[in-house]
């Protein structure tokens, strides 16, 4: 692990100011300052969560603003490329307010959208490429086999046989374009944002209340 070192001096961004699409891959939230008794005190116990390879932190007063480069697989917070750390007070009461930024819920958000795109240009090209009633009625007419008539039958003034169709070979397999792969990799990725989003939200506050709650870490 990297010692982290809490710098005084750095630009500082405060959780306010959010667009409203912003949403979309920023995880924010607030809790209780539990145990610490200053922002210094609170910072200082979530130290650990920064002890990581690739993490910058750097502390203006009550604000800590971090950022992460090629994090490690043990890092908590590995999923988060940014974010801002803020003591402040609700309703009179101090609590640690958060906003982080994640790269890895905007691609999993724009991913299905993508494979949407695929799947309606999938069938727009299909639609495209079929053929018209006209040459599919001239095409079935090639494939048709005029069996021979038994000349016994013929004597007899039965009727002359059907047309078979002629089967072409792969004819059984309906080999057009198909979205049903873009429709699929669209759910999933849609299924990993929305569970994603929801996980590591949960996740982020209980690391953060269980650093502030329990006792000083150094």
């Amino acid at each position: 692990m990297t010692a982290v070192a809490f710098e005084g001096a750095g630009a500082s961004a405060a959780p306010g100011g959010r667009r409203w699409y912003d949403a979309i891959w920023h995880i924010e939230g607030e809790v209780p300052l539990g145990a610490a008794e200053s922002a210094d005190e609170a910072f200082d116990r979530l130290a650990p969560l920064f002890r990581h390879t690739g993490t910058t932190v750097r502390q203006q007063g009550d604000t800590l603003t971090f950022s992460k480069i090629d994090p490690d697989a043990q890092d908590p917070l590995a999923i988060f490329d940014r974010g801002v750390i803020e003591a402040t007070a609700t309703a009179g009461e101090p609590v640690l307010r958060y906003r982080m930024a994640s790269r890895a819920l905007l691609f999993c958000f724009l991913a299905p959208l993508l494979f949407l795109a695929f799947a309606q240009a999938t069938v727009l090209v299909g639609a495209w490429t079929k053929p018209s009633a006209e040459e599919a009625a001239k095409a079935e007419k090639k494939q048709q086999i005029q069996l021979p008539q038994n000349w016994i039958d013929k004597a007899l003034g039965a009727p002359a046989p059907e047309p078979k169709k002629k089967k072409a070979p792969g004819a059984e397999d309906d080999k057009g374009p198909k979205p049903t792969a873009g429709y699929i990799f669209a759910g999933i990725f849609a299924f990993l944002y929305v569970a994603g989003r929801l996980l590591e939200a949960r996740l982020v506050r209980r690391q953060f209340a269980r650093h502030l709650s329990g006792h000083r870490q150094n």
